[in-house]
């Protein structure tokens, strides 16, 4: 499955492709606010692994980024948390690289990954969680239509021990007209 635009390309992430990102994975502080270690191509290979069992179990969809415009792999993004019941999932587990971020191509992977979600998937509801300290992606979430709908305190283990509390945003279906029209106009 491919998710694209003039702007962005989203390919299955594998582990026939991550090794284009093993580069970007490495830079300093990239995935700070996530529990997650890719700065090895070993940890990143085993954070592939992970996406891919998920794939197979229904419960995350993990994409590889190629940014159209500058030519290069970006990064990588998902849906997880894939509750099929229920028709809610998550995005996250974004990373760019710095080459990448401030550019606008986060705007249009997350305008791709909710339109598929809404649109084809038909899902009622898109959820994203980030860290309370990461004002950063808590700006962006709501600069294209989520709203916090509550934090979890202390509720993610980090690697170096601290407790994080989390930050949760929502957007819903019944939402997506307008939002898709006033933060994605001309998309």
């Amino acid at each position: 499955m491919t998710l694209e635009n003039n702007r962005v390309k989203l390919m299955l992430l594998d582990l026939s492709n991550y090794h284009y990102l093993v580069n970007i994975a490495q830079e300093k502080d990239l995935i700070f606010y996530s529990p997650s270690d890719i700065s090895t191509p070993e940890k990143l290979k085993a954070y592939v692994q992970v996406a891919v069992n998920g794939y197979y179990q229904k419960t995350t969809l993990a994409f590889i980024i190629y940014d159209k415009e500058k030519q290069a792999y970006a990064g990588s993004t998902r849906f997880g948390l894939i509750n099929h019941k229920s028709k809610v999932l998550h995005i996250g587990w974004t990373w760019l690289g710095d080459d990448f971020q401030g550019t606008g191509l986060n705007k249009n992977i997350k305008f791709l990954m909710l339109q598929h979600a809404f649109e084809t998937l038909q899902f009622e509801k898109v959820e994203f969680r980030i860290d309370e300290r990461n004002s950063k992606s808590g700006k962006a979430v709501e600069k294209i239509g989520a709203t916090l709908e509550g934090v979890l305190k202390q509720d993610t283990l980090m690697l170096d021990g601290f407790r994080r509390s989390t930050c949760c945003y929502g957007i819903l279906k019944g939402e997506w007209h307008a939002i898709k029209n006033v933060a994605f106009s001309g998309f």
